[in-house]
């Protein structure tokens, strides 16, 4: 199959990218980071700023060693409360497992930095419509073990890095580049000017995953729960793939759906890389 190549001029110079840089929040942008390993990433990330750390009282400390070790070197404050009260502070039902961060809320990147920063073996994950936040945060910690370079989500009818999405990303989110775009359709004519290509995923596809070749520059389009990619999201993709299903249930879960194929990718770009070695 081929594709038309969208060439645009670039004034930056080959091997001249930088990485993206976070758009700094307003200081009364406050977001609290609750659970252990959220909050031990979010101090090693050193992304954002961390006001204090708050810890339950009767917690055994040795659980939060290196988070408690991590603070006092940077200088972050840590206070002692009551279980009730850091109860409150989380919120109804969270799983602050003893600890929280209160913190500068989680920023997101310019598309262009994503973009930019990219390199000839670019791999984005563009999502079309994810509501649910457990959703959200799960493809964002997939997405950073995958190593993906940016992920795009809408700026409408779809969840924003909130603190539930932080928890669920188990602290992927402070290592992994979000942009939010308003249309993603323009969002996609960039990357084909960029020659990246992109690929959406739909169970109606001829094409299943594990036969695309995924040895190119790469965005792959998923969409949100239940309707899947929209109609003509889905017509602006360079084409479709699919996961076929053998049992009863139609289709995976977006957030296992991005597993599988992410890893899909990585296993076939391992196997290219060996064979180009082993040429030469």
């Amino acid at each position: 199959m081929k594709r038309r190549l969208h060439i645009r001029e670039r004034h930056e110079q080959d091997g001249a990218r930088k990485a993206p840089e976070r758009r700094g929040p307003s200081p009364s942008n406050k977001a609290n980071i609750y659970g252990a390993l959220p909050v031990l990433e979010a101090l090693r990330a050193d992304r954002r700023a961390i006001e204090r750390i708050v810890v339950a009282d009767g917690v055994r400390e040795s659980r939060l060693s290196d988070i408690i070790a991590l603070a006092k070197s940077k200088g972050i404050r840590l206070d002692h409360v009551s279980k009730d009260q850091i109860d409150r502070l989380a919120g109804h039902g969270a799983n602050h497992q003893g600890v929280i961060a209160v913190a500068a809320a989680a920023s997101y990147v310019d598309v262009d930095d994503i973009l930019d920063s990219a390199g000839e073996d670019a791999l984005l994950l563009v999502l079309d419509g994810v509501e649910d936040p457990q959703n959200l945060g799960t493809i964002l910690r997939v997405a950073e073990c995958a190593g993906v370079g940016g992920v795009f989500i809408p700026e409408r009818r779809a969840v924003g890095l909130t603190e539930t999405v932080a928890k669920a990303s188990a602290g992927a989110v402070e290592y992994t580049n979000v942009a939010k775009v308003s249309n993603l359709n323009r969002l996609i004519e960039e990357l084909k000017e960029r020659n990246i290509w992109v690929i959406g995923t739909s169970g109606d596809a001829q094409t299943n995953y594990s036969a695309w070749d995924w040895n190119r520059p790469t965005a792959l389009v998923l969409g949100g729960e239940g309707h899947g990619l929209h109609r003509l999201v889905a017509e602006n993709c360079d084409a479709l793939v699919k996961i076929p299903m053998y049992g009863k249930i139609e289709s995976l879960n977006v957030s296992t759906a991005a597993s599988v194929i992410l890893f899909e990718i990585r296993r076939q770009r391992d196997v290219n890389s060996k064979r180009r070695a082993e040429n030469g």
